[in-house]
């Protein structure tokens, strides 16, 4: 990798980001069959496959996925050179709006907020709690944060990491009721339900509990109200292990179960590429989310 080629190095980077060859192309100034030359050379050179072809979009490869930070930073090392030897001012500043999941943007998000204002006072965060991916593509946010990759191809996504959720109730209530371990014991106890369509009753029998509707004690379909039902212990609930451990008075319990894995994704639009400010929020969360 000490060998690399830049040219090579700066298509692969166009090209992941814009997800095909052409825009890519049409970014660096290059024609397609240069750029492609381009791509199959840092292949060739570094012995792996980056990019699946399928049809005139690019998708990265797992292998191309890992190798894509490395490759951003050393983008960002040959950026910041390039400011400095003009002596070009690295000052950022304007509004950001970032947008995340109820429980995300209510117990994730103000730490890291409060980071980023050290970091680069002159950015300032508007935090909009939402669930819908709608509101990139209306540029009603700059960034999303999600549980789901979007489907968009004009939108720009990186999966950050995967998050785990574990079974919770609150002290109270296991004083009442008891410490329930695994599954058989779950059939005794009450749940807090997130719908009454049956969905969540799916999702809890694929991860290995016998319920039914009757184990319901009550519904939120927000999962920062879910949460506080579990809180004043109105029975069991899931919950990220960050949201968990600064909740006083929750005990985790069905220990003899695994956890639920769920993905974050931090999506942006193509203005990533042109907005200074939004690139530093955009790589900023990309960081201080993957912290465990």
């Amino acid at each position: 990798m000490n060998k690399v080629d830049w040219n090579q190095l700066r298509a692969f980077l166009e090209t992941a980001e814009t997800g095909s060859l052409s825009a890519a192309a049409r970014k660096l100034g290059l024609t397609q069959p240069t750029l492609s030359r381009q791509v199959a050379g840092i292949e060739k050179r570094l012995g792996v496959t980056l990019f699946e072809r399928l049809g005139k979009a690019m998708a990265l490869t797992d292998t191309g996925l890992a190798l894509l930070e490395h490759a951003r930073g050393m983008g960002a090392a040959a950026d910041a050179m390039a400011l400095a030897a003009t002596g070009r001012a690295q000052a950022v500043q304007g509004v950001v709006t970032v947008s995340a999941s109820d429980a995300v943007a209510n117990y994730l998000m103000p730490p890291l907020v409060r980071r980023l204002r050290d970091e680069a006072p002159g950015i300032l965060i508007e935090l909009i709690s939402s669930n819908a991916l709608s509101d990139l593509r209306r540029r009603e946010a700059d960034i999303a944060i999600r549980h789901v990759k979007p489907e968009q191809p004009d939108l720009i996504a990186r999966l950050v990491r995967e998050a785990e959720a574990w079974f919770y109730a609150s002290e109270d209530w296991v004083r009442t009721h008891g410490h329930p371990r695994g599954a058989d014991d779950a059939v005794r106890h009450a749940f807090v339900g997130t719908d009454r369509r049956g969905e969540y009753l799916g999702y809890l029998r694929q991860h290995g509990l016998p319920l039914s509707e009757a184990n319901f004690s009550c519904y939120a379909d927000h999962s920062t109200a879910h949460w506080s039902l579990v809180c004043q212990g109105l029975g069991i609930g899931a919950m990220m292990i960050e949201v968990a451990q600064v909740t006083p008075g929750m005990v985790r319990v069905l220990d003899d179960l695994p956890p639920v894995r769920f993905p974050i994704w931090l999506v942006t639009h193509r203005e990533l590429r042109t907005s200074r400010r939004i690139r530093v929020v955009f790589d900023f969360l990309g960081r201080a989310l993957a912290e465990r």
